[in-house]
């Protein structure tokens, strides 16, 4: 679990509905927290949203987007430094021979890298290992891309289906604005109108637009780990020494991360 996307999601409700108290108890503001409750314009909003999602993208990706949220909840391991350490070993057993180099492969974790230097050891040259890698790497960034513009039309979406809640409420309101009591009503009827605007902009300020930048931050990071791999896969085709191996891969990673043997 991402524990940032946790206590953000958290700290917006805490201090949203913490706001809202103070305003109730301390101020003295008139309504309760039931003024804040609409089933008819969460139904509105959420509903809406995901119609229009459906309209947008294909089945099989609106049935996907449970895929799509447990990605983004997935917290990413930022840390390229082991990966590093990882080739430097593998390319110390492909000095020691071909044999060497094939029983190291099943040590290897990394499943990406796993294959890359499988293919070395299945004999595959060089331009043909760079290319299968990174059309890997491209058409993986394709996918997690809808996926990212799915979570950013929801976040999009949300206010524009807000906006369409407010304007059903207002109908509503204004249509028995002539009746016994509408004057007394107004307010009322005005505040329930506006609810679903305030659903929609909180469905998109603090889950889906967030969400959508998250994964694609997450993304780049794994394009990153994976552009290393490349190379690493590289260097080791072409027998380079395990020191020359980590001074090329640094260059990927923060100096902090850096080791030198």
């Amino acid at each position: 679990m991402d524990i940032a996307l946790i206590i953000g999601v958290v700290l917006g409700m805490a201090f949203m509905f913490g706001s809202i108290a103070y305003a109730l108890f301390v101020e003295g503001s008139a309504g309760s927290f039931a003024n804040f409750a609409s089933l008819p314009s969460f139904g509105i909003v959420f509903g809406g949203m995901l119609a229009s999602v459906m309209v947008a993208f294909p089945m099989y990706h609106v049935a996907a987007l449970g895929k799509a949220i447990g990605a983004v909840l997935k917290p990413a391991d930022e840390k390229m430094g082991p990966l590093v350490d990882e080739a430097c070993d593998v390319a110390e057993s492909a000095r020691k021979g071909p044999a060497d180099l094939e029983r190291a492969v099943g040590s290897i974790k990394n499943f990406f890298f796993k294959d890359g230097v499988q293919m070395v050891v299945d004999g595959l040259s060089l331009e043909e290992v760079t290319e299968i890698l990174e059309t890997r790497i491209e058409y993986r960034e394709k996918r997690e891309k809808v996926q990212t513009d799915m979570l950013k039309a929801m976040g999009d979406l949300s206010p524009a289906w807000g906006m369409v809640g407010t304007l059903i409420g207002l109908v509503l309101m204004l249509a028995g604005f002539g009746g016994e009591g509408g004057a007394d009503n107004l307010g009322g009827g005005m505040a329930a109108a506006l609810i679903t605007t305030l659903y929609g902009a909180v469905f998109a300020n603090l889950f889906f637009l967030p969400m959508a930048q998250k994964m694609g931050n997450k993304t780049t990071q794994t394009s990153m780990s994976s552009n290393l791999l490349v190379e690493a896969a590289r260097l080791i085709h072409m027998k380079k020494h395990p020191l020359i191996v980590r001074e090329k891969l640094n260059s990927f990673i923060p100096p902090a991360e850096w080791k030198r043997e």
